[in-house]
């Protein structure tokens, strides 16, 4: 891993210094895992909330209850220790007040300790930079900054991803803390369930109070395979445990290698 890289894209981050926890193109625990060498992988994000926030977060925004999101989210393994991704387009096909749109773009960066799959420990850094239009973020550009930690302990995995998000304003003290973890037992190489939490507590200068920190808990099930298309399925319920989250939400990501035949084992 080019660690110079990562030191350098972290203090373009923090230095220069976030937002609200608001929509959310993708529902993932990252794991540490990039696409095979020389191979693009696609994967498509799908997000309902049938019961959610029904109050903006902001003046103008997406109202969540109802609203519906699909993202596509394109990869590409540049080295061993680095996948380049694309986020393109973000889209909602629905939302209560605003009917369909596009909501931006995204440029992903994944540095990752390679073979992450097969090792004990494993470790990565994510880095993103977004592109947002107002109903969607608060904020034109906005950036992620997503270390990456886990163990597996076969058949368990045990994966935290403490995430930092800036919107380039108020300093380091103003970076939202917005993490996720997940825990999953694997009945095989095919076959996963998991429990997932997504919160966001607030600015590291003083966390909100609880009432308007966001928490959901979710069960998942995985699939990984090529029989069904060559398509790894993830696919998952949410439940939100405080007045800021949304009490139901669903999502659906589907993903595969797009030079691979689909009718081939990967």
């Amino acid at each position: 891993m080019n660690m110079r890289a990562i030191g350098l894209a972290t203090l373009c981050l923090i230095s220069m210094p976030v937002v609200a926890l608001a929509q959310t193109d993708e529902i993932q625990v990252y794991d540490g895992e990039i696409a095979p060498p020389g191979i693009f992988n696609l994967m498509i994000h799908n997000n309902f909330t049938p019961k959610g926030r029904t109050v903006p977060d902001y003046p103008g925004a997406i109202i969540a209850n109802h609203s519906y999101q699909v993202t596509a989210e394109w990869a590409y393994r540049v080295m061993p220790w680095f996948e380049q991704g694309l986020y393109m387009p973000v889209t909602s096909p629905y939302s209560s007040n605003y009917g369909s749109t596009i909501n931006g773009f995204k440029i992903r960066e994944l540095f990752v300790r390679p073979n992450a799959h097969d090792r004990k420990f494993f470790y990565a850094a994510n880095f993103e930079f977004s592109v947002n239009h107002s109903y969607w973020e608060s904020r034109t550009i906005t950036s992620e900054i997503r270390p990456i930690v886990g163990l597996h302990l076969h058949p368990w995995d045990f994966i935290y991803n403490p995430i930092l998000d800036t919107d380039y304003t108020g300093g380091l003290g103003n970076l939202q803390y917005n993490p996720s973890g997940r825990v999953a037992y694997n009945f095989n190489d095919r076959w996963a369930v998991a429990a997932e939490e997504y919160d966001g507590f607030g600015p590291l200068h003083g966390f909100l109070p609880l009432s308007k920190q966001f928490h959901e808990v979710w069960a998942t099930t995985d699939y990984s395979g090529s029989k069904f298309l060559g398509l790894n399925i993830e696919s998952g319920v949410g439940y939100g445990l405080t007045a800021a989250s949304d009490k139901w939400t669903l999502k659906l990501m589907l993903s595969r290698n797009l030079n691979v035949h689909p009718w081939h084992p990967e």
